[in-house]
């Protein structure tokens, strides 16, 4: 019963949140009620010591606050141990001096010796166990000349210890200082990669959703602009115009869906959200998109040369991305052109090139075409796996994008 009430008692003490200043008071607290029972233990013990063959002196006024000289100060020890210590040795020797019983104030002594060694660096602490020594010799030699050896053993053993379990406590101190500092760089450093991995998922929805709001706005802008001029005239392409648009619609929907799927936890992802999610369009759907670029009335040219082969996910993805972001700047900068993609597999990467036929040919040393955020969202993409995208005016005239994406070796 004792066991289990003892265990209880420190388990709820453990697990008890004491507020910073209650942990901070609670030493200090202690060593208070240390040094005044210290000074009445002593004090009693002193006063009931029987002395027949009166050897000692006799007790008088002075003994007491001698005592209480040693063991009083004890309360401030953690504050300034090595002014305690030279106190406290201070009067330990006064009173060897006067040869009142000497062992009531040897523990006083000892634990300030203590603190001096858990809380001074280890050379000062060394120097302080010598003059500690030379005190106890001194009280030993006064109190027991007869006893030399066993005095001597005795007191260097009580400094030895003190100052032992002192620098003990004094190198555990420090390590746990030091495992605090790392604990606190880590911390930091799992915070910054934290935000850094947040900062890189928050570019990646953001390139997402450039990519499928600007192609399939551009899309539906076309198509509205075509069914509202030839509505009257031309109802039949209106009805066209309009059911493009619906389609593009419907598509935007079913990537926002998945990229909707993509952001929640894994727990929470339904049976559709997830088939949503594996549905990413890839170079599988090059043929859908190039149709519904036509449809907004440019035409496009699609070559698939070499030995097509399955990308990664992500990485068909990228491709998939890169060719509809360079379609889409051709509906915006050239919407009278004429578009071409060629795909191109090799052992050593997948080459894509998007160009129109919309512009002038350009003089070396000058710019033209799409410049902005769909072109660093493109090199952003390419560049997470190892690939490179290359844009600018085509050596015919128009406006060229070079994707390359280096091949798996394990594919």
């Amino acid at each position: 019963m004792e066991r289990s009430l003892g265990a209880y008692a420190r388990t709820m003490f453990a697990q008890r949140t004491w507020s910073p200043a209650v942990r901070r008071a609670f030493p200090q607290a202690a060593d208070t009620v240390y040094a005044v029972v210290s000074v009445w233990l002593s004090s009693t013990a002193l006063r009931n010591l029987p002395d027949p063959h009166g050897y000692w002196r006799q007790t008088d006024v002075w003994a007491y606050v001698l005592i209480a000289l040693v063991y009083l100060p004890l309360a401030v020890r953690r504050r300034a141990p090595l002014t305690v210590l030279i106190g406290t040795a201070a009067c330990v020797l006064c009173y060897f001096t006067l040869a009142y019983y000497h062992v009531v104030v040897v523990s006083g002594l000892g634990l300030a010796l203590y603190t001096v060694a858990a809380q001074c660096p280890r050379r000062v602490a060394a120097k302080c166990a010598a003059g500690s020594l030379l005190v106890l010799l001194w009280g030993a030699r006064l109190a027991e000349p007869d006893n030399g050896p066993f005095s001597v053993a005795f007191v260097s053993v009580m400094v030895a210890v003190a100052w032992v379990t002192g620098d003990r406590s004094r190198r555990l101190a420090e390590r746990g200082e030091r495992l605090a500092v790392l604990t606190e760089q880590l911390r930091l450093e799992q915070e910054e990669k934290a935000q850094r991995a947040v900062m890189a998922e928050r570019m990646k929805i953001a390139r997402e959703l450039h990519d499928v709001i600007a192609h399939h706005v551009s899309v539906i802008s076309v198509q509205t602009g075509l069914a509202g001029y030839v509505f009257t005239s031309d109802p039949k392409t209106a009805r066209e115009a309009l059911n493009t648009i619906a389609g593009s619609a419907r598509e935007a929907m079913a990537e926002m869906r998945r990229m909707l799927v993509v952001l929640r936890e894994g727990t929470e992802r339904t049976q559709e959200g997830a088939q949503d999610h594996n549905a990413a369009p890839g170079l599988g759907r090059l043929a859908q998109l190039a149709r519904r670029v036509e449809a907004a009335g440019v035409p496009v040219d699609v070559r698939i040369t070499g030995a097509p082969f399955a990308l990664p996910p992500g990485a068909d993805l990228c491709v998939y991305r890169v060719i509809q972001e360079a379609l889409t700047n051709v509906m915006k900068h050239a919407p009278t052109a004429n578009a071409s993609v060629t795909v191109h597999y090799d052992e050593a990467a997948v080459r894509v090139r998007v160009t129109d036929d919309g512009q002038e040919p350009v003089l070396a040393g000058t710019t033209a075409g799409p410049t902005g955020h769909g072109l660093i969202g493109m090199r952003e993409r390419a560049g997470i796996y190892g690939g490179t995208v290359t844009a600018g005016p085509g050596p015919q005239g128009g406006f060229e994008v070079a994707l390359t994406i280096p091949v798996p070796r394990d594919r």
